[in-house]
C-alpha cells in the first residue's frame, strides 16, 4: 500500500530545519514513478496543510502540539497515513490508484494567490492556476488580480510597461528568473514582455528587504519567476490566443525524459500585433505593432539524490513599431511623419546546480550570462545600445552543532556589466533653466565589476521567534565598498497567527538613460546635473497574517506596513520646464510609506473571493519645490477578485475589479505666451477610475477554451499625447500617462495540456 524512503537532506541551497518536513509524492505508472502535483498533505486533526508542487514536492511545518501522523490524500488515489518520527525530515510516498472511483467532484479550491505559510519572509505566491484567470500573455499582465504590484505604461506610444512595488518604480525591485537576477539595465523598459505567461510555473513576490544571498540591489523587494522545469508540468502544453486588436499569440511547451538522470524541455513563443488602432483620433497608434519570437531550452541532470544541475539557453527577437498612423501608409512620404521602431535581440544562458555532501552541508551555484542589443529611433531621436552581463553566485550551507537550530549560508558572488549607449536627441532650441550636461549627441560607455561576499545566520527553534540576520560586502569599481545588512524575524503566536518583520539596506546602480528611454518619445531634452551617485535606501516592514474558520471555510486576513527611506536617489524631474527633464542626486528627503490589507476566503463552495486595499504616501524633494508628492503614483488602490468553478471544474468564471485612486501629475511650466495649440490648461491630479476584467473558461479532459474581456468599462485617458498634431514641435510629449490608453479588448484562446 505504501513505500517510504528516508532521504538524508534537500538537494538545492535550502536549509531544512528539524521542525519542517519536506518530501515528494509519486504515482506508479508501469515500471516508472511519476511526480504527482496537487496532492493534499496535512497533519491529522490540525489545520496545518499544504499541496505538492508541479514536481510532486512539498514542505510542511510540524504542529506546535505533538502529532506525528501525516495524511496524504488525492482524488482518485487511496489515502495514506504516514507516521513521521521526530528524526525524519524528508519522506517519499507512492500513492496507489483507487480503482473503485467512478466520478470526481471538486469541493474546495486552494486560492491561486496566497501568502506562503511556511516562508520566514513575507512571500506572495502566484500559482499557475491564478495565471489562467486572465489572458496573461506575459509577465506584465500577470498582476491584474494582485494588489501589491501595479503595472503602468511608461509612455503613450511604445507600449513599454513598468511595475511599481511599495510605491516605487520597478527599477527598485529586483527582478529574478529561476532565482537569478535578470531583466535590468537595457531590458528594464520592455523586459516584462520577455517572459510569456504559458512558460511560467509560478511567481513569488517578496516585499521589503531581500536575502543577502541574492545581492545588494533589492530596495523594495523581489519578483521571481519560475519557468516550467524540464521534469515538471505536462508533457505537452499548447496555448493559442487572438484578441479583438488582432493580436495573435502561440505558445508550445514540451518536455522529454531522456533517462532516469536526464530530462529536457523546449519552450517556444510567437506573437504578432498588426492592427492599426486609433480610437481617440489623435493620429497616433493606440498600441504598438509588435512581432516577437522567443525560444528557450533547459536541461536537468539529477543523480543519486545528491547532485543536480540545470542549464539552458534563451533567445529573443522583438520588433516594436509605433507612431503616427499615416507613417505606415506607403502612399505618403515618411519625412515629416513621426515613427518609432525598436529592434531588440537578446541571448541568455543559465547554469546552476548543487551537491549534498552529507546530512549537514551542501554546496550550490547559480550563474548566467547575457547579451542584449537595441537599435531604435523615436521620430528624429535615436538610441542604439548594447549590454553584456555575467553573474555567478556560490552558496555553502549547513548548520552548527548536532541539530538544525543554528544554520548558516555563506558564499561569494561576482557581477559584471558593460554598457555602450549611443544617443542623439534633436535640439528643441530651448535654454536650460539650470545648467548641466546636455545629452543631445552622446556616447556613454560604462563598465561595472562587483565582487562580493556574504554571510547569513538563521535561528529556528520550536516556540521561539525565527531570526535571519545577514550581512554582505561588495566592492563596486565605480562607487567603492558597499555594506549591506539585513534582518528578518518571524514569530508564530500559534497555528493561526503569524507576525513577520524585516529591516535592511539596499543599493541600486544608476542607469538613468537605459531605464528611461520612453522619454525619447518626446521633444524633451535630457540634462544631467552633477555626478550621479549610487542610489541607497533603508527599508522597514511588518506583516501580520491571521487564519480563522467560519462555517468550516478558512479565511486569511493579512495586514502590512512598509517604509522605504532614501539616503540618495537619482531624481527624474519633469516639473521644472516643459522642454527639459533633469536628472540629479537627491538633496533632502525621499520616502515611501505603504499600508495594505487583504483577505482571501471561500465565500461558499467553489467560490473564492479576494478583497484588498492599499494606501500609499510617496514623496520626493525636487529642486526649487521642496518635498512634493511623487508624480504618477496612485494614492490608493482597491481590488475585488471573484472566482467560481462549477462541479467537476467543468466551467470557471473569473471577475476582477480594480479601483485606482488619483495621482499627482507633472504640470508643464510654459513661458509667457508659450503653450501648445491643443492644450491651454493642465490639471495637476488625475481622476479616479475603475477597470473591470472578466473571463469564462470551459474545461475538458485535456484541453480548455476561454473567452474574456479587459477594460470592460472602455475607460481611457483623454488626450494622453500633448500636441499630437505637431510631433516635431517643442511641446510634443508622450510621458504624461496615468491611465489606460487602449479601450475595451476581447480575446479568445485555447489551451491543450497532455499530462
Amino acid at each position: 500500500m505504501r513505500k517510504i524512503l528516508i532521504i538524508l537532506a534537500a538537494l538545492l541551497p535550502i536549509c531544512c530545519f528539524s521542525q519542517t518536513v519536506t518530501g515528494k509524492i509519486f504515482e506508479q505508472i508501469g515500471d516508472t514513478q511519476e511526480p504527482l502535483p496537487g496532492v493534499n498533505v496535512y497533519w491529522d486533526n490540525t489545520s496545518l496543510g499544504t499541496t505538492t508542487d508541479t514536481d510532486g514536492s512539498f514542505s510542511i511545518s510540524r504542529p506546535d502540539i505533538y502529532n506525528n501522523q501525516l495524511i496524504v490524500s488525492y482524488v482518485g488515489y487511496e489515502n495514506d497515513t504516514i507516521v513521521v518520527d521526530d528524526t525524519e525530515d524528508y519522506i517519499e510516498v507512492i500513492l496507489q490508484i483507487n480503482v473503485e472511483l467512478q466520478a470526481v467532484e471538486i469541493i474546495n479550491r486552494a486560492p491561486g494567490t496566497h501568502i506562503s505559510r511556511l516562508e520566514d519572509k513575507t512571500v506572495i505566491e502566484i500559482t499557475g492556476a491564478e495565471l489562467c484567470k486572465a489572458a496573461c500573455c506575459n509577465l506584465s499582465e500577470s498582476f491584474e488580480t494582485n494588489a501589491s504590484v501595479d503595472v503602468h505604461y511608461s509612455d503613450a506610444v511604445t507600449g513599454a510597461k513598468q511595475i511599481q512595488l511599495l510605491g516605487l518604480s520597478g527599477a527598485y525591485t529586483q527582478l529574478m528568473t529561476e532565482n537569478i537576477p535578470n531583466l535590468y539595465g537595457l531590458a528594464q523598459p520592455y523586459g516584462l514582455s520577455y517572459i510569456p505567461g504559458t512558460w511560467m510555473e509560478s511567481i513569488q513576490i517578496s516585499k521589503g528587504s531581500a536575502s543577502v544571498l541574492d545581492g545588494y540591489s533589492s530596495l523594495t523587494g523581489q519578483i521571481n519567476t519560475e519557468t516550467i522545469a524540464p521534469d515538471g508540468g505536462d508533457k505537452l502544453t499548447l496555448n493559442a490566443l487572438i484578441s479583438s486588436a488582432l493580436k495573435y499569440e502561440g505558445n508550445l511547451v514540451t518536455r522529454f525524459k531522456i533517462n532516469s538522470k536526464w530530462s529536457t524541455n523546449i519552450l517556444m513563443h510567437a506573437e504578432q500585433n498588426s492592427l492599426k488602432i486609433d480610437h481617440n483620433d489623435d493620429g497616433f497608434l493606440d498600441a504598438p505593432l509588435i512581432t516577437q519570437f522567443n525560444f528557450m531550452n533547459k536541461w536537468k541532470y539529477f543523480h543519486n539524490n545528491q547532485t543536480m544541475t540545470i542549464f539552458g539557453i534563451k533567445a529573443i527577437y522583438e520588433d516594436r513599431r509605433s507612431g503616427q498612423v499615416d507613417y505606415y501608409n506607403s502612399d505618403i512620404s515618411n519625412d515629416d511623419l513621426y515613427g518609432i521602431d525598436i529592434k531588440t535581440k537578446r541571448l541568455e544562458g543559465i547554469w546552476k546546480g548543487g551537491h549534498e555532501f552529507d546530512n549537514k552541508y551542501n554546496l550550490a551555484f547559480k550563474s548566467t550570462a547575457s547579451y542584449h542589443s537595441q537599435e531604435s529611433f523615436f521620430g528624429r531621436n535615436t538610441y542604439n545600445a548594447s549590454q553584456v552581463s555575467a553573474y555567478i553566485n556560490t552558496v555553502f550551507q549547513g548548520y552548527f552543532g548536532n541539530d538544525e537550530t543554528h544554520s548558516f549560508s555563506s558564499g561569494l558572488s561576482y557581477q559584471y556589466d558593460r554598457y555602450i549607449e549611443d544617443i542623439y536627441i534633436e535640439p528643441n532650441n530651448g535654454t536650460p533653466a539650470i545648467n548641466g550636461l546636455l545629452l543631445n549627441d552622446t556616447t556613454l560607455r560604462t563598465i561595472e565589476s562587483v565582487p562580493g561576499a556574504y554571510f547569513q545566520y538563521t535561528f529556528h527553534k520550536d516556540k521561539f521567534p525565527t531570526v535571519i540576520a545577514g550581512v554582505r560586502g561588495d566592492y563596486h569599481n565605480r562607487y567603492g565598498f558597499l555594506f549591506t545588512p539585513r534582518l528578518h524575524l518571524r514569530y508564530n503566536i500559534n497555528d493561526n497567527n503569524i507576525i513577520r518583520a524585516s529591516a535592511g539596506k539596499g543599493f541600486k546602480s544608476t542607469h538613468f538613460l537605459s531605464e528611461n528611454t520612453s522619454l525619447l518619445a518626446s521633444s524633451k531634452q535630457l540634462i544631467v546635473l552633477g555626478n550621479l551617485k549610487m542610489e541607497e535606501a533603508w527599508n522597514y516592514g511588518i506583516n501580520y497574517t491571521h487564519y480563522f474558520h467560519l462555517n468550516d471555510k478558512e479565511i486569511v486576513l493579512n495586514v502590512e506596513a512598509y517604509r522605504s527611506d532614501f539616503i540618495n536617489q537619482v531624481i527624474v524631474d519633469m516639473d521644472q520646464d516643459y522642454r527639459f527633464v533633469y536628472f540629479y542626486n537627491l538633496d533632502g528627503k525621499s520616502f515611501s510609506n505603504v499600508i495594505q490589507a487583504e483577505s482571501n476566503f471561500e465565500l461558499f463552495t467553489r467560490f473564492n473571493v479576494l478583497l484588498a486595499f492599499r494606501y500609499q504616501d510617496v514623496k520626493v524633494t525636487e529642486i526649487g519645490k521642496g518635498l512634493e508628492v511623487k508624480p504618477l503614483v496612485n494614492k490608493y488602490k482597491g481590488i475585488v477578485n471573484l472566482s467560481y468553478a462549477t462541479r467537476l471544474n467543468k466551467w470557471q468564471f473569473d471577475f476582477t475589479s480594480q479601483f485606482n485612486g488619483d495621482q499627482r501629475l507633472p504640470v508643464p511650466v510654459y513661458g509667457e505666451g508659450d503653450s501648445p495649440d491643443c492644450c491651454t490648461e493642465f490639471t495637476n491630479k488625475s481622476p479616479m477610475y475603475v477597470i473591470l476584467n472578466a473571463q469564462i473558461t470551459k474545461n475538458f479532459r485535456y484541453w480548455s477554451i476561454y473567452v474574456g474581456g479587459e477594460n470592460l468599462t472602455n475607460y481611457t485617458q483623454h488626450d494622453p499625447i500633448i500636441d499630437a498634431a505637431n510631433p516635431f514641435s517643442e511641446f510634443f510629449d508622450t510621458s504624461r500617462v496615468w491611465g489606460p490608453i487602449m479601450g475595451i479588448k476581447a480575446y479568445l484562446g485555447i489551451r491543450v495540456n497532455i499530462p
